[in-house]
């Protein structure tokens, strides 16, 4: 009698446990077709909009457009769209294998969000007609009025300048997740990719290289160390106090897993960083040399001084640390490339490898867990870059840019300062706030014991590797 009243007390279970199953695939299968519909009809009436309201021009006559410059930026774009899954691969390597695959996610998933992002509304925000100096129009939205002739004063299509700018979009946030790895929820970091690029980027480039009030006081930024290197750095920092450390975080040995990923990640960042900086001159000319020079410079003194100090420390020079000096040394010249001699590359390549080699070193008095080193080396970096602009940019290199604090000038010094403070700050307190909101919504962290099982499995259901390492 008892087995036969277990019997059905199992079969009533497994009868409810398949019918919650069902009504579960159910559910998400009108999430999707919701979504589905959301989507297309977005895209849909967006593009009748744009269709309305953008003047076509025929592919064969388009005004002067320079195939040379083209081709290069074309180029460039490709490189600096490598570095995205570079970056993904760099910090794949440095986490617990339990994590390299939702580390890897973060980034790729970027790549797809940011890119629609920036076609629907963010190129418009970011460069589009000047708002109080704050922020840019909605004349570009959907890729209204942005054809394939050039702007004034260019010799490339408009087009492939939304492009190109959409691949420093797409990079920027994948880098601030070095400094939450192994800990955010996936739904809750794709919030946390709508509202950072919309909230902070747009506005950050705008002011930069928009037309914002950064520019109008004479700040600088060839390629990236404000909008980008700082920017992010601030966020990683912002991300650090509203996260908390991770489990175990200096009571367990959290060693990279394999240090092979990260230099084959670090290696194609290097080479898309030449993009990334010579493409900023949007031409294939003087300036685009030197950028490209100089980007090689500051990368092997970053390299050599970091290596060089840490020898002096700990007695041996070791892989990771000449891979972190190499990607100190390169954002370190990243806001100066177009603007300084190549001696003062290596100059500031040293002194960005030496000031982040301290930083990442002693950063445990500080007390937060920048699990990936990115406020010391992207933040940190890119301070000293943008300071550093300020003291060794020349019209000898650029005419367009203006001297600094070496060549006579207190003006641009000030303004680099300026900047810098403010960039630090808008996204600092910015990334405070929209981390505030999506913890209201669905929570930042995983579960205790999602994090100890790794993100890996706890959040995308697939393990990176079948045979133990």
């Amino acid at each position: 009698m008892a087995q036969n009243i277990n019997e059905k007390e199992t079969t009533a279970v497994l009868l409810k446990v398949k019918d919650d199953t069902k009504k579960k695939t159910e559910l998400r299968i009108r999430k999707v077709i919701i979504f589905t519909v959301v989507l297309v009809a977005t895209f849909v009436i967006g593009s009748l909009c744009t269709f309305k309201t953008t003047k076509f021009i025929s592919l064969y006559n388009l005004p002067f457009v320079n195939k040379a410059d083209t081709a290069f930026i074309i180029i460039s774009t490709i490189l600096v769209m490598l570095m995205t899954p570079a970056l993904a691969l760099f910090y794949g390597g440095m986490v617990r294998k339990k994590n390299v695959l939702g580390t890897i996610m973060q980034s790729f998933i970027a790549l797809g969000i940011v890119s629609v992002i920036w076609f629907l509304y963010g190129y418009s925000l970011a460069f589009g007609g000047d708002i109080g100096n704050i922020i840019g129009n909605l004349d570009f939205i959907m890729l209204k009025n942005v054809g394939l002739s050039p702007n004034e004063g260019s010799t490339i299509p408009h087009q492939l300048f939304f492009i190109f700018q959409m691949m420093f979009a797409c990079l920027t946030p994948a880098l601030i997740t070095g400094a939450f790895a192994e800990r955010f929820k996936f739904k809750s970091y794709l919030l946390f990719l709508i509202l950072w690029v919309t909230f902070i980027y747009c506005p950050l480039a705008h002011w930069v290289w928009g037309g914002g009030w950064i520019s109008k006081i004479g700040g600088i930024d060839f390629a990236g160390g404000l909008v980008v290197h700082i920017a992010s750095g601030a966020a990683a920092l912002a991300c650090c106090i509203m996260l908390g450390n991770r489990k175990g975080y200096k009571t367990e040995n959290m060693p990279p897993h394999n240090l092979t990923l990260t230099f084959i990640g670090l290696m194609f960042l290097w080479v898309g960083w030449f993009g990334f900086n010579a493409g900023s001159a949007l031409s294939a000319n003087a300036l685009a040399t030197t950028a490209f020079i100089n980007t090689q410079l500051g990368a092997a003194s970053g390299l050599l001084a970091w290596l060089g100090v840490e020898y002096l420390h700990r007695g041996k020079p070791t892989v990771l640390g000449g891979m972190s000096g190499t990607l100190a040394g390169l954002v370190g010249i990243t806001p100066a490339c177009g603007f300084v001699t190549p001696t003062s590359a290596i100059v500031i390549g040293i002194i960005t490898g030496m000031i982040c080699y301290i930083l990442t070193t002693f950063k445990g008095i500080f007390k937060y867990d920048d699990s990936l080193d990115v406020i010391g080396i992207h933040g940190t970096g890119g301070i000293v870059g943008s300071v550093l602009t300020g003291v060794f940019a020349t019209v000898l290199i650029n005419p367009d840019g203006t001297n600094g604090l070496l060549y006579g000038s207190f003006k641009l010094f000030n303004a680099q300062i300026v900047s810098t403070i403010a960039s630090i700050a808008f996204s600092f307190f910015g990334t405070i706030l929209i981390l505030y909101i999506i913890d209201k919504i669905s929570g930042l962290r995983v579960s205790e014991f999602e994090e100890m099982q790794g993100l890996d499995i706890s959040q995308h259901g697939e393990n990176a590797y079948r045979l133990q390492i």
